[in-house]
């Protein structure tokens, strides 16, 4: 097992690799949604005055606590389950309390159809809830943050938006009934993480989601008078207390805003800095900057291993192909560099559940050692690093307390994937002298368990496509936005107001234009499909579209 860092420089550098370090009276990591969202009504509940919530998504039509709704539609809290209803009822019974709902313009666009109607509902519901679409972004760029503050006393800050697809268990048990979509589809078993942080951290969380709101819609928002009363979750037992948490960006270059990529720095600088092991859970491996870094590393006669865990393949046929054919080239460079220093130091899994279907992994964790840990919404790729808008949140360890504290999160992460014990994976990790060891050691054949990922073969121009800055949109021509572009800006801003009213109106421009898009696509896929028979072809909407799991009928 690794050992508390002995080096006395630190990694959390305000105004360098991290926005800000703030301190938590109080804080937990929460895996998977199953637990976030039981956790986030609670705390919802006993908000006083404002609430922020700043997401690539939310989905109003989704029941946050599955299969409890009674014939009323209230879950066993006594709260209304469906999240639209829920947030009219904080509002309705809190005369006091605003909500603030920002999320990206694109998850909008691309679900116009189905969503517009429970947008508009909620909109009219009360003056008090305030919806916005951000389009503060590059053309191709998105809003990826998943942050929500309560009265600037608690913040959750991790993976995991409130939308469909997302709620399971740590169990990711087969056909579980409770991971029904709104539209009567049975999505994919799923992993992600977030934290709940308390204290002056989530103030200043509060202060970035005002500044996010400043930046979409023009607005200034008041800071929130303090809480009365504590608003953390009873049930939520904190990991730590007292710990101090930094608090990284990314935000892309846009309307003369120079790159904040806190993130990539903050990342570049731990996997410098590591000793021992690397662990990384990301949703993708296609960050050239970070793949570089791990490769010189992995060059070392004496470098830390590096294990990763990634989907098996991404949600859809067009993304695996935009996505997994550049991890199929940094998989076989890092095979590579691996290699060059002695072999044996990189892994790279899926896991599976207990009838072998691949859990799909949205989480985006990255822990160095027994010392650093950070948790959010940035992906080991190139969009993550500088062209969309995310927020990590990382703790670098100073007692052993803190070191604890990630060992320990770190051993429960391998023990949910593995299907065994914290224990059994601590002891494995300390008779093997690794971590890759240990892995190998307890991994089986079949069932719930860690599966190698092999890279897919690629032809000449995917190689080349994948090692050129191509396929990195911060280096697009488009979005080297230039200063005098005052005229095009002026246009946007004028009709960001009105973008929930455009958003609903898409769905005519939608079913107009769809079947023409359609038949190019699928003429695209068909194309693509005969070179590769057993790709499925879905159509992506989103970088989380729709996961490929046979429909069941509404109960």
């Amino acid at each position: 097992m690794p050992t508390t860092r002995v080096q006395t420089d630190t990694l959390l550098q305000p105004g360098s690799t991290c926005w800000r370090v703030a301190r938590a009276s109080r804080a937990a990591l929460i895996v998977d949604a199953a637990d976030y969202f039981v956790h986030l009504r609670a705390a919802l509940v006993r908000a006083e005055r404002a609430v922020y919530l700043i997401a690539w998504d939310f989905d109003l039509r989704i029941e946050m606590l599955p299969g409890q709704s009674d014939e009323d539609g209230n879950a066993s809290d006594g709260w209304p389950n469906r999240l639209g209803d829920f947030f009219e009822a904080l509002v309705d019974r809190r005369p006091e309390l605003h909500l603030y709902v920002l999320k990206w313009d694109g998850a909008m666009l691309a679900e116009v159809a189905t969503q517009a109607w429970e947008t508009i509902r909620l909109k009219m519901a009360s003056g008090r809830v305030r919806l916005a679409l951000d389009s503060h972004h590059p053309a191709g760029a998105c809003h990826h943050q998943k942050i929500v503050v309560i009265d600037d006393h608690l913040a959750f800050c991790g993976g995991i938006d409130v939308t469909t697809g997302r709620w399971d268990t740590r169990d990711h048990a087969p056909e579980d009934d409770r991971r029904l979509d709104p539209d009567g589809s049975l999505h994919q078993p799923w992993h992600d993480v977030t934290t709940a942080l308390e204290g002056p951290v989530a103030k200043a969380l509060g202060e970035l989601s005002r500044r996010r709101w400043h930046l979409a819609t023009g607005e200034e928002l008041r800071v929130p008078q303090a809480a009365s009363t504590s608003l953390w979750p009873d049930d939520l037992q904190p990991d730590i207390r007292d710990v101090d948490v930094g608090i990284a960006r990314t935000m892309p270059r846009y309307r003369g805003s120079p790159l904040v990529n806190e993130i990539e720095k903050l990342c570049l600088a731990a996997i410098r800095a590591a000793r021992h092991t690397i662990y990384v859970e990301s949703q993708y491996l296609a960050s050239g900057s970070l793949c570089e870094a791990m490769e010189a590393r992995l060059a070392e006669r004496d470098g830390p291993e590096i294990v990763i865990v990634n989907p098996q393949s991404a949600q859809s046929f067009l993304e695996d192909e935009a996505m997994h054919s550049v991890r199929s080239r940094m998989i076989e460079r890092l095979r590579d560099a691996d290699t060059r220093g002695g072999g044996g130091c990189f892994r790279i899994f899926h896991p599976a559940n207990a009838v072998g279907t691949p859990i799909y992994v949205h989480a985006k964790v990255f822990v160095i050692d027994d010392w650093f840990l950070k948790i959010g919404s940035s992906n080991i790729d190139n969009r993550s690093m500088g062209f969309d808008t995310e927020c990590d949140i990382a703790i670098e360890a100073a007692t052993e307390t803190e070191s604890a504290l990630i060992r320990h999160f770190t051993l429960s992460l391998l023990a949910e994937h593995l299907w065994l014990a914290p224990n059994t994976v601590q002891a494995a990790w300390r008779e093997n002298g690794s971590l890759i060891g240990a892995i190998e050691a307890l991994r089986v054949p079949e069932g719930r368990s860690l599966y190698p990922i092999e890279p897919q073969p690629l032809d000449p121009l995917e190689q080349a496509l994948a090692d050129s800055r191509i396929l990195d949109p911060r280096y697009w021509p488009q979005n080297r936005v230039s200063p005098n572009e005052r005229g095009k800006h002026a246009v946007k801003r004028a009709i960001e107001p009105y973008h929930l009213e455009i958003a609903s109106l898409g769905t005519i421009l939608l079913s107009a234009g769809g079947v023409a898009l359609g038949v190019w696509i699928g003429r695209r896929i068909l194309r693509r499909s005969r070179q590769r028979p057993l790709a499925a072809p879905a159509i992506i909407t989103d970088r989380t579209s729709r996961p490929s799991v046979p429909r069941k009928p509404h109960c």
